[in-house]
This record gives structure tokens, C-alpha cells and sequence, in this order.
């Protein structure tokens, strides 16, 4: 297995697999294609937000939720938060470069998903009935 120097520890690593089960970029897959992040990556891509207008965007999505999601997506370098020092208080989300990138990504996944919907239902139907039988 090849290894490389980790740049924050200098220690050895082995290189990113998605596959291995101590691999860190899951976490950073998990973030960015659980339900909220893919909708708030998506929703992202059309222009910057503030907290309460990305939460009416995305539907459904709690504050909690939708406050955890935006932290850990501005964690791994995919959110940028704007915080202006005015009264009341302002805050915009918007992309980083490299969160435009991977938006871009899941908003091209999510646009199959929707234009395969009936395909999916079609399979299911199937599925629901061959295990009827």
C-alpha cells in the first residue's frame, strides 16, 4: 500500500479510498450527499442565501438541522459564512470555489434522480409485485 506524509500531522497515511472503513473522506461524502447537504449545496449554486431564506429553499428542513448541515459543509471548506457586524445581525452562506464544484456535482446527480423518477417507480412496481407472487 502506498503511503503518503499527512501535511497537518507528518505522519505516514495511506492514500483516500473511499472503500476503506477508517478512510476520512466518508465523513466527507457523507456530508455532502446526506438529504440536507445535497439540498443545500443545490440551492446554494443559484446564489447566496441568508439562514432564513436557504430554510424556506429547502423544504422540510428543521433549524437544527439545517444549522448542522451549513457547519459542517462551512467545516470542510464548502460553505463560506459571512457574518456582517450590523444590527440586526446578517449572516449570507454562499459557496466556496470548491463547493461550487461538488454542487455542481450533486445538482447534476439530482437532476437524474428526478428525471428517471418514473423509471424507479416503474422498477418498484415490479420488485413489489414479483415478491407478491
Amino acid at each position: 500500500m502506498n503511503v503518503r506524509e499527512h501535511p497537518a500531522s507528518e505522519t505516514l497515511v495511506p492514500p483516500p479510498d473511499v472503500n476503506r472503513a477508517e478512510c476520512p473522506s466518508r465523513l466527507v461524502l457523507e456530508h455532502v450527499t446526506s438529504r440536507w447537504g445535497v439540498l443545500v449545496l443545490a440551492a446554494l449554486l443559484e446564489r447566496s442565501y441568508r439562514f432564513s431564506e436557504l430554510r424556506r429553499q429547502v423544504g422540510g428542513v428543521s433549524e437544527k438541522m439545517l444549522a448542522q448541515t451549513l457547519q459542517a459543509l462551512e467545516r470542510d471548506g464548502f460553505v463560506h459564512r459571512d457574518a456582517k457586524p450590523v444590527i440586526p445581525p446578517r449572516v449570507d452562506y454562499s459557496l466556496t470555489p470548491m463547493g461550487h464544484e461538488v454542487a455542481e456535482q450533486v445538482w447534476t446527480l439530482s437532476r437524474w434522480v428526478e428525471s428517471r423518477l418514473d423509471n424507479v417507480f416503474e422498477a418498484r412496481e415490479a420488485y413489489d409485485g414479483a415478491r407478491e407472487s
